[in-house]
């Protein structure tokens, strides 16, 4: 697991009664979390949980029925509006170009964020040798292999410095050797850069990855803390037990 780093972008968020419904479902039932700034938090539920619809109300794309969502600097509230440009989001579907190289995804992100020429080529270097990309700059997107085109959607998204990673199911689909690369690549984030970095996940071994987890099931909060804390308060040693536990009590009459 990541350890704590040196120095944070001081970003924290707390989430407070949130309540949504999409149609005739309620995805999300009172959801209560706090996030604390420059951590690995997981978001941690099964599918239809109400995962998706909950980052994309912290990145402003949904609004809630009812509830607060607060984003803190220091302390201090900052609404969603000023912040939004120091968030990036990585959702479950990338929005990357099939015909284009990994060079070419990088410059036209630059010009949508409108970065200088001297931050653009610092940025670039350190990103694509975190990412271990820099051999296979000139390589087309739909030549990527799974785990490479995550990492290659991961630095377009950091690009432009962000203070908060919002990443949605960001291993689905992803080779095992991919997975592990993909988490040392956040650890790496975390401890250069001191992000507030979210991810969400339906693999439950993905939650002992990081420092704080949230675990979401039917549009509810159950749990949030340190993952083996949780596992040894919930006497389970692994945290499909503890959803297995819950759900059993969901069908009690």
């Amino acid at each position: 697991m990541a350890k704590r780093p040196m120095t944070a972008s001081g970003v924290s968020l707390q989430v407070s009664g949130l309540y949504k419904k999409l149609r005739r479902t309620q995805a999300l039932h009172g959801v209560d979390m706090s996030f604390e700034p420059g951590l690995i938090h997981g978001i941690i539920g099964p599918e239809g949980a109400g995962k998706t619809t909950l980052l994309r109300h912290l990145i402003g794309l949904l609004r809630a029925d009812r509830g607060r969502l607060q984003y803190l600097l220091q302390g201090t509230e900052i609404p969603l509006a000023e912040l939004r440009q120091s968030i990036a989001y990585m959702p479950q579907t990338q929005s990357l170009y099939p015909e284009l190289s990994i060079h070419e995804h990088l410059e036209f992100f630059r010009t949508l964020y409108q970065i200088s020429d001297r931050a653009y080529d610092q940025r670039r270097k350190a990103l694509l040798q975190m990412a271990r990309l820099e051999e296979f700059t000139d390589r087309l997107a739909s030549q990527l292999s799974g785990g490479m085109y995550k990492k290659l959607g991961l630095i377009c998204s950091l690009l432009a410095s962000p203070k908060v990673l919002l990443l949605d199911e960001p291993t689905n689909g992803v080779d095992p050797l991919s997975r592990r690369d993909f988490w040392q690549l956040l650890y790496e984030l975390q401890r250069s850069e001191g992000l507030l970095i979210l991810v969400t996940t339906s693999y439950m071994d993905e939650a002992l990855k990081c420092q704080k987890v949230h675990l979401l099931f039917n549009g509810k909060t159950l749990l949030e803390g340190e993952p083996h804390s949780l596992l040894k308060q919930e006497s389970c040693k692994s945290f499909d037990q503890i959803f297995l536990q819950y759900d059993a009590l969901e069908d009690i009459p």
